[in-house]
């Protein structure tokens, strides 16, 4: 896998729930949407937005907010379908099996956990999948595992 990385961690839940706002609004600054960033709005869409339909409406949400900041959703960047729709299901994996409460501890454990990691995604996919323009633009099924 890669090098360890460890996360910056999130103090309070207003904080998260500010940056899913941000992400939904289209007025988090380009720089906060960090790898944390992804899966604390993540779990906050999972857990708090019931009225979002996360499986549907994902893809959308961030080629909004990507356009918005002046990025570009393309072959080569941007929005990246199979990574996402794969640490939406890895989220909910780790909403089921956890015990935490309080949104900011909840996400700090996803990100502490093996979902949380960069290079999750490539214990099922191989990187010449993963990264491949088909898997950027629509989600492809794993070549080396199937999802949890």
């Amino acid at each position: 896998m890669t090098a360890e990385f460890l996360p910056r961690l999130f103090e309070r839940d207003h904080d998260i729930r500010a940056l899913g706002e941000g992400l939904l609004a289209c007025t988090l600054p380009r720089e906060a949407w960090t790898q944390e960033a992804h899966l604390g709005a993540c779990l906050w869409l999972l857990s708090e937005r019931s009225d979002i339909d996360v499986d549907a409406e994902i893809g959308t949400i961030i080629r909004r907010f990507n356009t918005s900041v002046g990025g570009v959703n393309d072959d080569t960047q941007g929005y990246h379908d199979s990574i996402t729709r794969t640490y939406v299901a890895g989220v909910r994996l780790f909403l089921a099996g956890t015990s935490e409460t309080g949104l900011a501890a909840c996400v700090n454990a996803l990100l502490r956990s093996d979902v949380g990691r960069r290079d999750w995604p490539l214990r099922f996919y191989s990187r010449a999948l993963l990264f491949s323009v088909p898997a950027r633009r629509g989600f492809v099924e794993p070549d080396l595992a199937p999802l949890p």
